[in-house]
Parts: C-alpha cells; sequence; structure tokens
C-alpha cells in the first residue's frame, strides 16, 4: 500500500483514531498492559472481531504493542507504545470537550450516575484514565 500525503496534521491524527473502538481501546490500555480477555471486558460492546481488527491497526500504526508470552496457556498482552500515550494526553482535552458538550446538550442521564469527570481528572492533574478496582490495575 503506497504512503499517504497529507496537507496538515489533522488527516493522519484522525486516521490513527479512525473507527469506532480505537479510542475506547487507547483509553483502557492508558492503565497498563492488558491480556485480551480484560480489554474485551473493559470495552463494553465491542465484538471479538471487531477487538482483534482494531487492535492489529494499532500495532500496525505503532501505537499498540502485542507481547507473546510463550507458556501454556499461551498468553497475550497489549499495551501503548510511546506515540499511543502521547495520542492519550492529546485525546483528553477532546475528551474533555465531549463531556462538558454532552452534559450541555442533555445526552448525560444524570449527573451522579456518571463517574468522575475527564474534566476532574484534568483539574486534578491528570491526563490519562485513572487506575480502576478491576483486576492488578487496582493494585
Amino acid at each position: 500500500m503506497a504512503k499517504k500525503h497529507y496537507d496538515c496534521g489533522l488527516g493522519p491524527a484522525f486516521e490513527a483514531v479512525g473507527g469506532k473502538w480505537k479510542v475506547a481501546v487507547l483509553w483502557e490500555l492508558a492503565g497498563g498492559a492488558l491480556r485480551f480477555g480484560e480489554l474485551k471486558r473493559s470495552v463494553p460492546g465491542v465484538t471479538e472481531k471487531m477487538l482483534i481488527q482494531q487492535l492489529r491497526e494499532l500495532e500496525r500504526d505503532c501505537l499498540v504493542t502485542r507481547t507473546v508470552f510463550h507458556e501454556v496457556p499461551p498468553r497475550v498482552e497489549y499495551a501503548l507504545t510511546e506515540w499511543g500515550v502521547s495520542l492519550n494526553k492529546a485525546l483528553a482535552p477532546i475528551a474533555n470537550w465531549g463531556e462538558a458538550f454532552a452534559q450541555a446538550t442533555g445526552r448525560y442521564p444524570r449527573q451522579d450516575a456518571v463517574e468522575p469527570s475527564a474534566t476532574t481528572r484534568a483539574k486534578a492533574g491528570s491526563a490519562t484514565k485513572p487506575k480502576t478496582a478491576r483486576g492488578r490495575r487496582g493494585s
């Protein structure tokens, strides 16, 4: 496939995050490496086929690494590369804007039903997804 040429940085940026699930996958990996099953459970609604496709594209674009552990049973982990980490940092202000827009236009059901906002995390000095209580990420 021939390399595409762009007039500005928006083209390659949006191509890298194009697709319904890539941003969600990148955001979930901000907390650290995850196995395929953990990632599938943390991205509600994604099918196994689509997650595999999106992970392959993210790996091809050097945003995610795939590490195979040769053991029984086989284990594979996905993690952000430096480019993936920097992309997540760039996406944080967009997430803040989207959250503010959704709240202003009534797209959030109730304020108390939503996890702490990205805006709140950003004001607290964190531009990445907070660690959760799931699995080893919360340890």
